[in-house]
């Protein structure tokens, strides 16, 4: 369909967040709208391209309610706080990358919390290979940024240390 015969008012969500919550490449995603499966509308403000949500809604790799489809059109759009929640919903499920694609989305607005989720996943190694290191350093950036979790994590790495 010709992104000029959709409504304007029709939901859309991006390609990569499309990728992400669908656990499809963007290749396949790709494929999918040449072959007329999912709906792209008109690219958004920041140049993104635009997938129909109702196109893409049931190929979510978790269930969903409204709830989680509004936050993640929220996380989306650039919501730092829904990011860090649609990355929590999706860590919880073991979609580890789904959950890192939202956690670092987050985390780039310097939102704390999913920094210091990005911490526990390199700590645990939770779809990324373990990295101490990494998780050092995000857990010290969310520390520094009032994190209360990631702050007393710093105070016990700091008093085993001492």
């Amino acid at each position: 369909m010709d992104a000029t015969n959709v409504s304007v008012n029709a939901t859309a969500i991006s390609l990569d967040s499309v990728c992400a919550i669908t656990e499809m490449s963007k290749s396949t995603c790709w494929r999918r709208i040449a072959k007329g499966d999912f709906t792209r509308v008109a690219d958004d403000a920041r140049g993104r391209a635009m997938i129909l949500w109702s196109d893409v809604e049931r190929q979510i790799c978790i269930p969903i309610g409204a709830e989680e489809k509004h936050l993640i059109l929220q996380a989306d759009a650039g919501t730092a706080d829904a990011q860090d929640e649609i990355g929590q919903l999706f860590l919880g499920s073991e979609k580890y990358k789904a959950a890192l694609y939202w956690f670092q989305q987050a985390a780039q607005q310097n939102n704390p919390d999913a920094m210091q989720w990005l911490g526990h996943c390199y700590g645990k190694g939770a779809g990324v290979p373990k990295d101490e290191h990494l998780s050092l350093m995000w857990v010290a950036k969310a520390a520094a940024l009032g994190h209360v979790i990631a702050q007393g994590q710093m105070k016990r790495l700091i008093d085993r240390a001492a």
